[in-house]
């Protein structure tokens, strides 16, 4: 079998290994889909393969880990702008919910997660942690287009386009978790909306399965101080206390926002070696809290970002949502030191690929690893002059400045260009649905 060889040659190496090393004139020697090497630039043209290889210079760059979206909504990136400036549950109860019922489709799925992929590879995601309807579409698209994803096996007790019952939801689940398992670079998770959706039994299920089929649960949870007010009032308990209860929590519970938490309870999570995702700039938007950042890594909590949904963030850029987690950790502690860069830049890569139960094949620039790579020129006058990269990248980069972008050693950008998708065909169908939904609703 012919081998095929890639030599990325930036000015730095952010490596995000355990030591987070940042290394200057080496190279990154990628073998089809995984990285093979890092070679001292002296080193390269001393490779065997070297007169075989592609090579790509990229002066003035940052090569970095592609960055992981640990919390989204892909598909509803065709709701952006339907409902701004409006609290989580009248958003959700008054515009959103009525949106999905009459327009959420598999081709609305399909050209919904195409809008998304083309926006996050653009801005050097390159891998999703998804939440929403039609698992099975989404995940061959995603195949298809090659962006690395996990699709939410969504469960409601309320009917939908996508199933009438927790029951119906949970068979599908299970189908669609046994489809896809061939999928290269699709895998999947139990997506419970969240506990006030969602009753006992199907969660008692679902952590069953869980731990049977070692399947990550992607929930939301503690996303508004109104959210746990109410599931006291009705039956006693915080919603972490109930998880708790139906023995979800453990280190495959990935629980988005958590923005109401008590003392006790970050110990706990801390503890089980629960996963949490914050969504700043979404929690910011609705005003539905702020995650207590500063806390939960003094605690050791897995801390990981997301987006939310285009529709209420209203974009996919991690690299806003790098700086705001910072900025707002620090202003929310009256700490300048609470989330440092490096913790920040781990928080987008590493991490989530722990969440994800990934972190031996994506996440960091190691031999072995997957080839999920991004270089962010850093030759720009927002990032000069430059003292250190890393943190250019949080406080100053713009997602425009991601140059490049290689998943599982396919190129997917290249000199700021998509490879593999048509973005004027995506736009287009875009606009058509916005034009219809606006028009008809």
């Amino acid at each position: 079998m012919q081998h095929r060889y890639q030599i990325l040659r930036p000015d730095w190496v952010v490596t995000v290994n355990s030591d987070f090393e940042v290394l200057q004139d080496f190279s990154v020697v990628v073998e089809d889909n995984q990285i093979l090497s890092l070679v001292s630039d002296d080193e390269i043209a001393d490779l065997p393969f070297y007169s075989e290889a592609e090579i790509f210079s990229l002066p003035g760059c940052a090569l970095t880990p592609g960055l992981i979206n640990s919390h989204t909504h892909a598909s509803m990136s065709l709701f952006r702008g339907i409902a701004d400036d409006l609290p989580l549950m009248e958003w959700l109860s008054d515009h959103i919910w009525p949106a999905e019922a009459k327009w959420v489709s598999p081709e609305f799925v399909i050209d919904g997660f195409k809008l998304a992929a083309a926006e996050m590879i653009r801005s050097g995601t390159t891998c999703l942690n998804d939440m929403y309807f039609f698992p099975d579409e989404v995940a061959a698209c995603a195949q298809q287009i090659g962006i690395r994803s996990v699709v939410g096996l969504i469960v409601l007790d309320f009917p939908s386009i996508w199933a009438q019952n927790a029951d119906e939801y949970l068979h599908k689940a299970l189908a669609v978790h046994d489809e896809i398992r061939e999928y290269s670079l699709v895998s999947s998770a139990f997506a419970p909306h969240a506990p006030y959706t969602v009753s006992d039994e199907p969660l008692r299920q679902i952590a069953m399965y869980s731990n049977e089929l070692d399947v990550p649960v992607h929930i939301h949870v503690h996303e508004t101080a109104a959210e746990v007010a109410e599931a006291q009032q009705k039956n006693g308990l915080r919603p972490l206390h109930r998880l708790d209860q139906l023995n979800l929590l453990n280190s495959n519970l990935i629980a988005v926002h958590m923005t109401e938490l008590d003392q006790f309870e970050i110990e706990r999570i801390a503890e089980v070696g629960v996963n949490v995702v914050h969504c700043p700039e979404s929690n910011l938007k609705l005003g539905s809290g702020i995650c207590p950042v500063a806390n939960l890594l003094e605690n050791g909590v897995n801390l990981c970002l997301g987006t939310d949904g285009a529709a209420s963030n209203d974009d996919l850029d991690l690299f806003g949502e790098m700086r705001t987690a910072a900025l707002l950790a620090k202003g929310s502690s009256a700490n300048a030191s609470a989330c440092k860069v490096r913790q920040v830049i781990e928080m987008a890569t590493i991490n989530a690929a722990r969440a994800l139960g990934m972190a031996d094949r994506i996440g960091s620039i190691e031999p072995g690893k997957c080839a999920d790579l991004i270089a962010i020129n850093l030759n720009s006058l927002n990032t000069q002059p430059l003292y250190d990269p890393v943190a250019q990248i949080v406080y100053a980069a713009s997602s425009r400045q991601v140059s490049h972008v290689w998943i599982d050693g396919v190129i997917q950008l290249q000199d700021y260009e998509l490879c593999h998708l048509d973005s004027q065909e995506i736009i287009a169908r875009a606009r058509s649905w916005g034009q219809k939904i606006k028009n008809r609703s």
